[in-house]
């Protein structure tokens, strides 16, 4: 079974809020489908958030963070989200491990 992916799109580039990362409306996507929103953070690393904030993650490569996705919510697949504006990872990070010292290296 193949991975649903939609593109959220707004009209002026800005970064998304953790409060526009809402999930998704059941009359687009069932409930029972696990939905990931998969994007860019400022740091342009690759965020993948499960819709309803349960888990998520940074990685370095988009492919890290669909993979991820498709992971975490196994033995079904998942809605993949790809909003075009940058979002934060607001919740832990269970991605990569080696994110976080990455950024920290990135900030000196």
């Amino acid at each position: 079974m193949a991975a649903i992916a939609l593109q959220a799109t707004h009209r002026q580039p800005r970064q998304v809020s953790v409060a526009d990362l809402k999930p998704l409306d059941p009359d687009v996507i069932s409930d029972a489908i696990p939905a990931f929103f998969i994007g860019r953070n400022q740091a342009g690393l690759w965020v993948a958030r499960e819709a309803h904030g349960r888990i998520g993650g940074l990685f370095l490569f988009k492919s890290s963070a669909v993979d991820f996705a498709n992971r975490q919510s196994r033995p079904a697949r998942c809605a993949l989200v790809f909003p075009t504006e940058s979002f934060e990872l607001d919740i832990k990070n269970h991605g990569n491990p080696l994110i976080t010292l990455a950024v920290r290296l990135m900030r000196r």
